[in-house]
């Protein structure tokens, strides 16, 4: 793919703008990756900045720029050149807390691999945590990588970043500071009849297909996106040197 074997070059200023540039600033050498994401929210969101950014998923992209795609294992992608940062969302399914009650004795014979699955999800998560890439954020529900690994450096909820939803996501961070609030809004919470809450993006996809369901709920929502792609993209690349491109 041509546009991975470009040369890097400093970030400078330029006359006439792209779309997305900052305070006269732009990224031209910079290679980001975001791992696991086919919806692009992220990637899209460097991009609007002027960032060369990709996406990868096995998957094909639903985010409406497979030229910004790559449909491959994140793996091999992490070996095709040198990356300045990379964002993961590795699946969570096996890996959040949700579902623990499954893996109890008396589900085995309804889930006879399930926990074969969960730790598949913590090698694939550990592959990750120890690539050699520079920066990365690896970003999961609250789950059992506390506990497996280790404890987040830091832990989001939507509605710090203007959206209404709540979902608590960890992260975990390699050479990146944590994410500053940009927009502290009230959450919309579902409140029982039992007195159980729930999130109006959870609730609302309870009936959605399985596939659907998981779909919707790992989308990355638009403001955390915006924030990673403007605290890490322009505040921490902008700051460092480039790595050079294999």
């Amino acid at each position: 793919m041509d546009t991975l074997k470009k040369n890097n070059a400093d970030l400078q200023p330029t006359e006439a703008l792209p779309q997305g540039a900052v305070n006269g600033l732009v990224l031209k050498g910079a290679a980001v990756i975001i791992g696991c994401e086919e919806s692009q929210v992220v990637t899209i969101a460097f991009r609007e900045l002027g960032i060369e950014a990709f996406s990868c998923d096995l998957l094909p992209c639903s985010g409406g720029h497979p030229e910004w795609h790559l449909q491959m294992d994140i793996f091999e992608a992490l070996e095709m050149r040198e990356w300045d940062l990379g964002i993961f969302h590795p699946e969570c399914t096996r890996l959040t807390v949700a579902a623990n009650k499954y893996y109890k004795p008396e589900y085995a014979e309804r889930f006879p691999t399930i926990h074969q699955d969960r730790q598949k999800a913590v090698d694939f998560f550990m592959r990750l945590a120890n690539s050699k890439i520079e920066r990365y954020a690896i970003e999961n529900p609250i789950g059992i990588m506390s506990s497996r690994w280790r404890k987040p450096d830091q832990i989001i909820q939507p509605y710090q970043f203007g959206h209404t939803e709540r979902k608590g996501t960890c992260l975990w961070l390699k050479n990146l500071p944590k994410l500053k609030h940009t927009k502290i809004v009230e959450p919309d919470i579902i409140i029982h009849k039992s007195g159980r809450t729930d999130s109006r993006l959870h609730y609302e996809t309870f009936k959605l297909p399985k596939e659907e369901r998981r779909k919707a709920r790992s989308k990355t929502f638009e403001g955390i996106g915006k924030a990673m792609a403007e605290q890490w993209g322009l505040g921490v690349l902008a700051a460092a040197p480039l790595s050079n491109v294999l």
